[in-house]
């Protein structure tokens, strides 16, 4: 099969690759979209150590299913699926209890972190365990369900913040993740949605998916913004989308007293926060890590029309031109989103 390889950093290849081989409980699917997420541009030039070549990244993807083992159930040849980003393990003590995002030895798709590899979706075919299978509703199409995973990542997060109706919410960082927060929490009645970015255009753009006010993170008076938009207060809770200091530190002293930060950007592997802050007015940290269950309920929404993914696509491209979108994501290209590639 042809696949788009990344043999070195900064090097991506499409060309000839083995063949992946299904197992008695995987699937072989014909994949037909792979959308280009913000952790493989960033794995490409190997900053993330997560992407270690050679390797065929991606893991935002739909396709067909052209192969089935023999142990597999409930699915055909032909049926329209995607799959969710982590393979898990059933047998795993945190999947019993239904957190199967932490199971010990999941492995992630399109990832190498060195104890594992796990080849993507940046290819004509991909295997997968037959229980990370969600099928497409008929309404949703093949490029709208490659945007499936970062949708629901971004309601892991508002699941596991448990926001109420009327509450007030600051989202920090409005990427691809951030601006579905935004939709999400426009859905679940939080009011008001502060989104808070340090692009202009890209706070333009999270009006259109439900924020009810934006700050510019440069704004020297942003906290003091924050409070008069919550009753004196600032904010019921918070969602920092990015995943250094310097924004983790701004969502930390947008809350309120016993406020609520959830931290879904992991760009740093650490950061220095506020611990006084955090004591001294009982906030809480909670960390939401990849997917847990909310593929269903995303392309539910989909097909209600509720959460519209159109608005984040800038292009379709051939998996053959995949290395020059990947350079144009790399050099952050403005206005450029989220890029389809198609086998």
């Amino acid at each position: 099969m042809k696949a788009l390889v990344l043999d070195k950093y900064m090097e991506l290849n499409y060309r000839d690759f083995p063949d992946p081989q299904i197992e008695a409980n995987k699937v072989l699917i014909r994949v037909k979209a792979c959308g280009i997420c913000g952790s493989d541009v960033h794995g490409m030039n190997g900053s993330t150590g997560r992407r270690q070549p050679p390797l065929v990244m991606g893991h935002e993807a739909s396709g067909l299913i052209a192969e089935i083992g023999p142990e597999v159930q409930n699915w055909q040849k032909g049926d329209r699926v995607t799959f969710d980003s982590t393979i898990y393990p059933l047998d795993d003590w945190y999947t019993r209890k239904g957190h199967y995002n932490l199971s010990d030895n999941r492995k992630v798709l399109g990832v190498s972190p060195g104890d594992y590899k796990k080849n993507g979706a940046f290819a004509e075919f991909v295997s997968v365990p037959a229980h990370i299978l969600y099928r497409i509703p008929d309404n949703v199409s093949f490029e709208q369900a490659a945007m499936v995973e970062p949708v629901a990542v971004a309601l892991h997060a508002v699941n596991i913040s448990k926001i109420g109706l009327g509450q007030s919410a600051v989202v920090v960082g409005t990427g691809m993740i951030g601006l579905f927060i935004v939709n999400l929490l426009k859905i679940t009645g939080a009011d008001p949605i502060i989104a808070v970015d340090l692009d202009d255009k890209k706070l333009e753009l999270s009006k259109a998916f439900g924020a009810t006010h934006t700050l510019n993170s440069a704004d020297k008076g942003i906290f003091e913004k924050i409070q008069q938009l919550t009753g004196n207060r600032k904010a019921d809770i918070a969602f920092e989308a990015v995943g250094i200091t310097e924004t983790v530190n701004l969502c930390i002293n947008s809350l309120r007293k016993g406020g609520k930060a959830v931290l879904v950007g992991n760009l740093s592997p650490e950061v220095i926060i506020p611990l006084q802050k955090i004591v001294t007015t009982e906030l809480s940290l909670l960390g939401s890590c990849a997917i847990n269950g909310e593929y269903e309920t995303v392309l539910d929404l989909m097909s209600a029309g509720k959460i519209n993914t159109d608005k984040m696509l800038s292009a379709i491209a051939p998996l053959s031109e995949g290395a020059e979108w990947f350079k144009r994501l790399y050099n952050k290209e403005p206005g450029l989103n989220k890029v389809i590639l198609v086998p």
